[in-house]
C-alpha cells in the first residue's frame, strides 16, 4: 500500500468517482470529486437527494471504495487499502452517526455505549460520552424510554466514546422534527468544540449550513460550490 503524507489535512480526495453496475444500468454517483478536510473542522455537505452526499460519506469512512481516485486519510491511502485495514480504520478512527439511530433495545442507554467502546484502546469513560451530549442522567434508560432526539444523542455518544478523529453524520436530524433536531445538532457541535473532533454533517436541509465552518454543496456527483462562513452560527439560532 502507498502511504502520502498529509500533515495538513485529515482528509484529502482527489478525482474520486463511484459506479454502481456495469453497462447500460451503471449509475455514475460521483464524478471527480475533490475534497479537504481539516482537524477540528465541523463541514456540512448539501446537497438533493441523489447528489452522492452518503457516497462520499460511505468513501471515506471506509465502508465503501471509490470506482477511480484518490482518498487519503492523514497518511494513509484509503484507496489502496485491504479489508482487514479498513476494518481497522473503522473501528479506531472513525465515529458514525446515521438518520436512524440503531440502537440495542435490551440495553440501557449506558450498555449502548460501552458496546462500543470494548475493542478499542482508550475509551472515553461512558459517563462522560452521555455528559457531552446532555445525557448524564439517562444512562440507565431504555431505548424505549426516550424520546427520539434523546436516542439520536445516544448515538452520538456512542460514536465519539471511541475517541474517534472524526465524525461522520448522515442526516442526522432527518427523522427528527424541528424541535428536537435542533438538540442534536447543538451536541454535534458541542463534540467538535470541546473535543476538537472533525466533523462531516450531511443534509438536504440548507438552514443547518450556518451552523458550519465550512459549506461543501454536492450536485450530481460534483462539488458545486464550497464556501466559508464568517463565523459558526448557534444551532439553537437555525431557523429550521
Amino acid at each position: 500500500m502507498t502511504n502520502t503524507n498529509h500533515t495538513d489535512s485529515v482528509f484529502r480526495a482527489r478525482g474520486v468517482t463511484r459506479v454502481f453496475g456495469e453497462g447500460k444500468l451503471a449509475v455514475q454517483a460521483l464524478r471527480g470529486v475533490d475534497v479537504d478536510l481539516f482537524p477540528g473542522e465541523l463541514v456540512v455537505l448539501l446537497g438533493a437527494s441523489g447528489s452522492g452526499k452518503s457516497t462520499l460519506l460511505n468513501i471515506l469512512g471506509g465502508l465503501d471504495t471509490a470506482t477511480d481516485g484518490e482518498v487519503h486519510y492523514r497518511d494513509l491511502d484509503l484507496s489502496r487499502a485491504g479489508e482487514r485495514q479498513l476494518t481497522e480504520y473503522r473501528r479506531h478512527h472513525v465515529g458514525f452517526v446515521f438518520q436512524f439511530y440503531n440502537l440495542i433495545a435490551s440495553l440501557t442507554a449506558a450498555e449502548n455505549v460501552l458496546v462500543a467502546t470494548e475493542l478499542v484502546d482508550n475509551p472515553m469513560p461512558v459517563a462522560e460520552a452521555l455528559g457531552l451530549v446532555g445525557l448524564g442522567q439517562r444512562g440507565h434508560s431504555f431505548p424505549g424510554q426516550l424520546s427520539g432526539g434523546e436516542q439520536q444523542r445516544v448515538a452520538i455518544a456512542r460514536a465519539i466514546a471511541k475517541r474517534p478523529a472524526v465524525l461522520l453524520c448522515d442526516e442526522p436530524t432527518g427523522a427528527l422534527d424541528s424541535h428536537t433536531g435542533i438538540k442534536v445538532l447543538e451536541a454535534l457541535a458541542q463534540v467538535n468544540q470541546q473535543l476538537g473532533t472533525a466533523t462531516v454533517i450531511i443534509t438536504h436541509n440548507a438552514s443547518i449550513a450556518d451552523m458550519a465552518d465550512r459549506v461543501i454543496t454536492l450536485s450530481d456527483g460534483r462539488v458545486s460550490e464550497v464556501r466559508e462562513n464568517a463565523s459558526r452560527a448557534d444551532p439553537a439560532s437555525l431557523s429550521w
